[in-house]
């Protein structure tokens, strides 16, 4: 079936990015991986492209196309080509959830202060939710601000951060208020060099080994009122309207991933030979590989769909979690699939379906976990808020 999600100017801009990726990324991936780290080169490198800053406003430097999430899925579709999952992960929570949470909710100055410097990827930006003792429950959140004048003093510590160890400003999730109920919550951005501010361990992970997660550490942090991001104790309902976009990227990931990993086991059963024959020739491979191009061709039309839904503004809540929940259990079918028709070969590191079997379970947690996901929709069906 033909595919009509992109136009010819999407086209010129995958131009772009596969030259990029052939010369910044494709030689450099396993020494990432060694180094458990994307060195900011990459970063700057992908500014002078113009690949990061996407959803940025023109004004401040970005290619002002919040609205338009194509762009966006031409740059993971490139990245999970080649592999570079780390990578995409990566810049996937600089570019869907960092900057749109500034440009939505930020005001001028805010705006003015950290988007050029994220547009060229001279500022790396995180977010900071889960705790160690909270997950996906955030109403758990202990991460405490007490006011103070001009400002909050911030205590607390957040785990499973995302470019944690090289982020320069991370957008906290911050109890601001212990009776305030719903609006207990606030989002502070805590920036790199804040007296009190550290970070724990780099965390070792089951795959993603070039995207650097680490824990954080807030003791006595003095955070001003300049720094506060949009309403004070409107953080759930804001992180509530924000999170379809991050569950967007993550199905969008999926698919991505899953194309790529079975483009190429397509290839090596084309090319391995059993039993005298192509072990593509043996119809249990053909019944399989079909099966699996069916489950890719119909997730990618539905998380198409969902990426036109968003830039008409008409994704919903419930829409994105569908979008995740069934791409990120796809990926993991399908992954897991391909590595079996590799046999041994496919749990070896060298090969990338490998990598990317362990690179592709996060995905069913991290965004709020595959039962969350569940949870959103089954309230849906049944009328409950």
């Amino acid at each position: 079936m033909k595919r009509h999600l992109y136009t010819s100017d999407h086209d010129d801009f995958r131009a772009v990015v596969r030259e990029f990726v052939e010369r910044e990324v494709v030689g450099n991936i396993e020494g990432w991986e060694q180094q458990k780290l994307t060195p900011r080169d990459v970063w700057l490198a992908a500014g002078k492209q113009g690949i990061l800053g996407l959803a940025a406003p023109e004004e401040y430097g970005g290619a002002g196309a919040l609205h338009d999430y194509r762009y966006r899925n031409v740059v993971i579709e490139e990245l999970n080509r080649v592999f570079a999952t780390s990578l995409a992960g990566g810049f996937g929570l600089q570019e869907d959830i960092a900057i749109p949470y500034i440009v939505e909710l930020g005001n001028d100055g805010q705006k003015q202060r950290w988007l050029p410097s994220m547009v060229t990827g001279e500022i790396i930006g995180a977010i900071a939710m889960t705790e160690p003792g909270t997950g996906s429950d955030l109403r758990g959140i202990a991460t405490s601000g007490r006011r103070v004048d001009g400002g909050w003093i911030v205590n607390g510590a957040k785990t499973f951060i995302t470019n944690g160890i090289q982020s320069d400003i991370v957008i906290v999730v911050v109890k601001t208020d212990p009776e305030g109920g719903s609006r207990a919550f606030s989002l502070l951005v805590v920036e790199r060099g804040m007296d009190g501010f550290s970070r724990g361990r780099q965390l070792a992970k089951v795959g993603m080994d070039g995207q650097d997660t680490a824990e954080l550490i807030f003791e006595d942090v003095f955070v001003p009122d300049a720094n506060l991001l949009g309403e004070l104790g409107g953080g759930l309902n804001q992180l509530r309207n924000l999170l379809p976009l991050e569950r967007l990227s993550i199905a969008a990931q999926a698919v991505a991933s899953a194309t790529s990993v079975f483009d190429s086991t397509v290839k090596y059963v084309d090319e391995r030979r059993a039993f005298g024959q192509p072990i593509a020739d043996f119809q249990n491979t053909r019944f399989e590989l079909a099966s699996m191009r069916t489950e890719i061709d119909v997730t990618r039309a539905f998380v198409d769909q969902a990426i036109v839904a968003y830039n008409a503004s008409d994704l919903t809540v419930v829409d994105a979690a569908e979008a995740k929940l069934w791409g990120s259990e796809m990926q993991n079918r399908v992954i897991d699939r391909c590595l079996q028709l590799h046999g041994g070969y496919g749990f070896m590191l060298e090969y990338p379906v490998g990598r990317a079997y362990q690179d592709a379970r996060v995905q069913r947690i991290f965004g709020g976990a595959n039962e969350i996901m569940k949870e959103i929709i089954g309230r849906d069906i049944v009328g409950r808020r």
